[in-house]
Formats: structure tokens, C-alpha cells, sequence
């Protein structure tokens, strides 16, 4: 079977990239590695991010491997919070990230008050690396933020946005419905093709 590593140990984002890429990978995590510590993002770009994680766990633990970033981009916001997604709210690395994901939320709907338009976009990039090779995978997925968060599946900015063509936000879809049309099922999907004809496997 096919192994790769995933640069996260977020269980939300495992359990739905597993679902997606099924059995025939085998997914393992950071810890799965032995790898407990913060990895770097420092880049001002998704991609930046992206390549800066993979680089690290391939370079430290020689273990082919993909991380994402993903960014939540808001029109009126003029693309924010974008890069800085995951830590719209600050920079403290201790908060939890359930908080952290509350945080974010409330910050996005704080400054979203009052705006007519209210268009918005996931975008996921995927870097891969294997053998030293590095190859770049994106997903979107166009949308809008509602004024007040709705259900209680998915994770980060999930409550407050809802895809084009719907009426549930994501966090309202289980798991199986989401993974159809995500942004980050959308990058996934491109790896899983490259993947199936393209990776030797370790």
C-alpha cells in the first residue's frame, strides 16, 4: 500500500482527507512519525505555507509526504483573512484550536457587520513532495458568509459559509456530502489522480 504523510495532526482534516483518498493510501499524521513540534508558516502566500510544512517533514524525517493551507478569501475584506485564517483572531499558539476556530468566527462576523456584499471563497493548495519532486494541487470553492454561524459538523469557518448552489453551510453537511464539492476535496481529488498515476510508493 501506498504511504504518504499528512503534515497535520488535525483530526477533522485526517478524517476527511482519509475519507477521500480511501484505502488505497496509507495515510500517516505527525505523530504517527514521531513529529510533536509546531511546523513552520512563515510565508505570505497559501502556497508559501504549504511548500515551507512539506519541505520540512520530507527534509527532518525523509518521509514522502503533502501539507495544505488553506485561506478563506471575503471580497468586501479586500481577501482577508486569507493566509492568516487560522490565526485571524492573534498569533497565541496555546489557545486551543476549537477556541481559536470561535475567535476567528467572531472576528469575521464583527467585521463583516453592515456589508452588503458578503461573496466569498475556500481555496486549499496542496504541496507534495516525493523523492524530492514538488508538485502543486488547488481547490475553491466559491460562496458567501451569513451573519451567524449554523450547525455544528466541519471545523474553522465552516458555520458561516455557505457554498454556491446551497442552502446549508458546511458545517450543516455531513461529512460524506461535504467531501463532494469542498475546496479541499476539490485539491484532493487532483492529488488523488496524480497520486494513482504518478506516486512509486515507499
Amino acid at each position: 500500500m501506498k504511504q504518504l504523510v499528512i503534515a497535520t495532526n488535525n483530526k477533522h482534516k485526517l478524517e476527511e482527507i482519509q475519507q477521500m483518498l480511501g484505502s488505497r493510501y496509507n495515510i500517516l499524521s505527525l505523530s504517527d512519525i514521531q513529529c510533536f513540534e509546531e511546523l513552520p508558516e512563515e510565508q505570505d502566500t497559501l502556497e508559501g505555507n504549504a511548500l515551507q510544512k512539506a519541505r520540512y517533514v520530507f527534509e527532518k524525517y525523509q518521509y514522502n509526504c503533502f501539507a495544505d493551507d488553506t485561506g478563506l478569501e471575503i471580497e468586501a475584506l479586500n481577501g482577508e483573512p486569507g493566509v492568516y485564517s487560522a490565526r485571524y483572531s492573534g498569533k497565541d499558539s496555546s489557545i486551543p484550536s476549537e477556541i481559536r476556530s470561535k475567535m476567528n468566527m467572531e472576528k469575521v462576523l464583527s467585521e463583516m457587520h453592515g456589508k452588503t456584499n458578503r461573496n466569498a471563497r475556500f481555496r486549499t493548495v496542496i504541496a507534495l513532495i516525493e523523492d524530492g519532486s514538488e508538485k502543486l494541487f488547488e481547490g475553491i470553492v466559491d460562496g458567501s458568509i451569513i451573519p451567524e454561524k449554523k450547525g455544528n459538523m466541519g471545523f474553522g469557518y465552516d458555520p458561516i459559509f455557505i457554498p454556491n448552489g446551497y442552502s446549508q453551510t458546511f458545517a450543516e453537511m455531513d461529512i460524506v456530502e461535504k467531501n463532494k464539492i469542498s475546496h479541499r476535496a476539490r485539491a484532493i481529488q487532483k492529488l488523488s489522480e496524480y497520486l494513482s498515476n504518478n506516486l512509486s510508493g515507499k
